[in-house]
């Protein structure tokens, strides 16, 4: 039986690409410990984004593929994951155990920016993170609804200054639903709504997270600009539909974000196309191929297309997003994928340990 190195373990291991990181896991950087008894091959693989979902069936393939190597007897690989702390500037006390901070933006309303946030911090629970979801659309906070949480609740207090974040379904939700009567509009000018997004931001006790999805007010205002400074925000992800107006305000985010360092992960498109519930029939209602032209032009990935689907609306207005509402469907899938992805791009930036600049804004 000829000899095994190490070489070619690692040759074969290569021929396999992650799919959320795009690379192979040698070249990632994945490779923990490698050991070759003879024909008996062990690897451990640690990746850098929560991966509950996927570690398993990711290890299955890798062994396979070790296992069709001439001078294999038996391959056994391990699959773990560690969310990597992103480098940034110091941020509040409260802020000190997030490891990340997700922005969900759009440059308008109504194109699924909150549907996304919300399916997307679930998703990330589901692959075994620790995460906690900030509503900050002061003027329209909806967080609260889509997490199923009772109007009237309210948070607790902690030392007489910090904010207990509610749960709900595995994640910590903060919104000005919470502080609010839902009947009572704020009316505020963009300073007051600002500061209030920075109390909610820096005195809420969250913890440990892995993950603190923000879900941001449309627009390029004020509580973007604070959260900016803020916040050592790891990422930003654009939310559009495939229409021209939409897309144009996209643009505008996808600018803002880039002036003020905030690297952006990629784009998703909601309300692709239609599909119709009778006859099968696919409609582009809002134009197609909007989203991925608008990330061909910032090149940017466009990380994921959803269509419009009564069930994604109507299982949000319940309190049961479809990741959790139905988590085995197809696009309950789409957003598992997303979310792996997003912590994938996370932790590549993480690993870079390119600290990000203070932002100061005259």
């Amino acid at each position: 039986m000829p000899q095994l190195s190490r070489e070619q373990v690692e040759n074969a291991l290569r021929e396999l690409i992650d799919p959320h990181l795009n690379q192979d896991p040698v070249s990632a950087g994945c490779i923990r410990t490698l050991t070759i008894d003879k024909g008996q091959v062990d690897v451990q693989l640690q990746l850098g984004y929560a991966a509950d979902q996927f570690k398993q069936g990711w290890a299955q393939m890798l062994q396979m593929k070790l296992e069709q190597l001439d001078g294999v007897t038996a391959a056994r690989v391990q699959v773990d994951w560690e969310v990597a702390a992103q480098a940034g500037m110091a941020g509040a006390e409260t802020l000190s155990q997030v490891k990340n901070v997700i922005a969900v933006a759009s440059g308008k309303g109504g194109v699924g920016k909150s549907t996304t946030a919300a399916n997307l911090a679930l998703a990330l629970a589901r692959e075994g993170a620790k995460v906690g979801v900030l509503d900050a659309d002061i003027y329209g906070p909806s967080q609260g609804i889509m997490f199923g949480i009772k109007p009237g609740t309210r948070p607790g207090v902690e030392d007489e200054k910090y904010f207990v974040p509610l749960e709900s379904m595995g994640v910590k939700v903060m919104s000005m639903a919470f502080l609010t009567n839902d009947d009572t509009p704020m009316v505020w000018r963009g300073p007051m709504a600002a500061g209030a997004l920075q109390q909610m931001l820096t005195q809420t006790a969250w913890g440990e997270l892995d993950y603190l999805v923000v879900d941001m007010p449309p627009g390029t205002g004020d509580i973007q600009l604070t959260l900016s400074q803020k916040a050592a925000v790891a990422g930003a992800l654009i939310v559009t539909t495939p229409q021209d107006i939409a897309l144009l305000d996209a643009k505008k985010g996808i600018e803002m974000f880039r002036k003020v360092n905030i690297p952006v992960l990629g784009v998703v498109e909601n309300m692709a196309m239609h599909v119709c519930s009778n006859c099968g029939h696919i409609e582009h209602v809002f134009g197609e191929g909007g989203g991925e032209r608008l990330a061909d032009l910032y090149e940017v990935d466009l990380l994921a297309s959803m269509p419009l689907s009564m069930a994604i609306r109507m299982q949000c207005d319940g309190g049961q997003p479809t990741t959790m509402a139905d988590p085995e469907s197809q696009i309950a899938m789409i957003y598992q994928q997303l979310a792996r992805t997003v912590g994938a791009r996370l932790s590549v930036a993480a690993h870079a340990g390119a600290a990000m600049p203070q932002i100061e804004i005259g």
